[in-house]
């Protein structure tokens, strides 16, 4: 599990960390200051959005076996923690962040660039991740994708579990 821990940390620093530091700072610039009417609301967006991408990624490495980067995927479907809510926790995790700084430092050009990455998530989990899925693990991703939405989250049916043998 160690290197399994370490391969995500790698996978952290390298994507979302490129979404979420690098890519805003490049469209910020270097003199771009906190503040605002809005920055504390962003500053508590942020740290969900990191709670949110943590959690999966331990998801990803404890229950599941594998990273959260495409070429180290998971081994067992994970259907628990955040995912028992919405299927895709992880992208709204980067997508709090976004928002987050967006409203920290009063930007609408991240405004427009979080609008963007949630698109090419959609059309990456669209037309590549949820087939994927469906190939992998048959009916119980069926079965999972009815019981939780793709993007927003509901909380899960009464009486179900987390142990309740369809998986993980």
């Amino acid at each position: 599990m160690a290197t399994t821990l370490l391969k995500t940390l790698i996978f952290t620093l390298l994507a979302p960390g490129t979404v979420t530091v690098a890519v805003p700072y490049w469209l910020l610039g270097s003199g771009a200051r906190p503040g605002g009417p809005w920055w504390l609301i962003g500053v508590l967006l942020i740290a969900l959005g990191a709670v949110f991408y943590l959690c999966c990624a331990w998801e990803f490495a404890s229950a599941g076996q594998g990273t959260p980067a495409p070429i180290d995927p998971p081994k067992l479907l994970v259907a628990r923690g955040l995912y028992r809510v919405v299927r895709n926790p992880m992208y709204l995790g980067v997508l709090l962040v976004l928002l987050g700084e967006s409203l920290v430092f009063g930007s609408w050009a991240l405004l427009r660039y979080a609008v963007l990455v949630w698109l090419c998530f959609h059309l990456f989990v669209v037309l590549y991740e949820e087939p994927v899925l469906r190939r992998k693990f048959g009916a119980s991703y069926e079965d999972y994708c009815e019981r939780v939405w793709r993007w927003t989250p509901r909380l899960p049916p009464r009486g179900r579990t987390e142990g309740d043998g369809k998986s993980i």
